[in-house]
């Protein structure tokens, strides 16, 4: 009987190094774009494809996090009684739809140990994968399209996209065989290569879809550089006992967790807003022409 993908996973417990002084007292996936924090955007891409159980894996100094998605009944009150309702709806929306659980990791060692700590809980059942500081703007959620290509045959699935060849030694890259439908089968994956080193330019850009035996591969794996284990190096394991797809999805994918990619979605989400429009494009028009001169 073909299992449904109803959990997902959600490390959040990085240090944000390349966000301080802010991340010395505020979680990197609570900064916000515009007045909404990061993860607030990847929460709602899970619920929106139809994720029913959510997993966050926190740190040291992440209460934030859990505070957001918790009720706030003295606020709540006020602003029904100030009858403002969208405001309402903006701060309880996601913590109304989603079970949403927290699991501490004690010392960051990595992506791959992040997604561990989360075994108990997602137990054998397939999983996705939501890295926290990764947003993809798209008409069909991101993670949604990688649980599509899940049901309609069952594999372990890394989302990725195509970058700038100059690139490549910010990402993990994949050497890919191509199959159908924006599919391939993963030959290799690299963390992070020299360009001599990249097999191509397509890049995993922080969505996945698991079945339960990654987890044995994580624990199969040595800590690498800074003693961490990389997802990466699991997913190579998992390779040696049966094939690991790519799908090439579609969106805008920001990394906010770089401050250049930050600000990248600070404008062009509020280039999406009613009442942040008008007001945007006059700035940037103006500043465009400052440039000019």
């Amino acid at each position: 009987m073909r299992q449904m993908i109803t959990k997902a996973v959600i490390p959040a417990a990085g240090l944000g190094t390349r966000f301080l002084p802010a991340t010395k007292t505020m979680p990197k996936e609570m900064l916000c774009i515009v007045d909404t924090p990061a993860i607030h955007f990847v929460v709602k891409e899970a619920v929106d494809s139809g994720i029913e159980d959510i997993i966050i894996i926190t740190g040291r100094g992440k209460r934030a996090i859990e505070d957001y998605f918790d009720h706030a009944p003295e606020l709540e009150n006020y602003l029904a009684n100030a009858h403002k309702y969208d405001l309402l709806t903006a701060i309880t929306e996601m913590s109304s739809q989603v079970d949403i659980h927290y699991i501490r990791q004690k010392e960051p060692r990595g992506l791959g140990d992040a997604i561990l700590k989360a075994e108990k809980h997602v137990g054998p059942h397939p999983f996705a994968v939501l890295l926290g500081d990764d947003l993809v703007r798209s008409e069909v959620p991101c993670i949604k399209q990688l649980i599509h290509s899940f049901n309609a045959s069952p594999k372990t699935l890394v989302a990725v996209q195509r970058i700038p060849r100059e690139k490549v030694g910010n990402y993990g890259i994949v050497d890919v065989e191509a199959l159908r439908d924006s599919t391939y089968r993963i030959k290799d994956i690299i963390e992070k290569p020299s360009l001599d080193e990249a097999p191509s330019n397509i890049a995993a850009i922080g969505r996945y879809v698991f079945e339960p035996q990654i987890f044995d591969h994580i624990k199969a794996t040595s800590p690498g550089k800074g003693g961490e284990i990389q997802i990466a190096d699991a997913i190579k394991g998992l390779m040696q006992t049966q094939n690991v797809y790519a799908y090439e999805v579609s969106g805008r994918r920001y990394d906010v967790g770089d401050k250049f990619g930050y600000l990248q979605a600070i404008v062009d989400f509020a280039l999406e807003r009613d009442d942040l429009r008008p007001q945007m494009k006059k700035y940037l028009a103006e500043k465009n022409a400052q440039l000019i001169e």
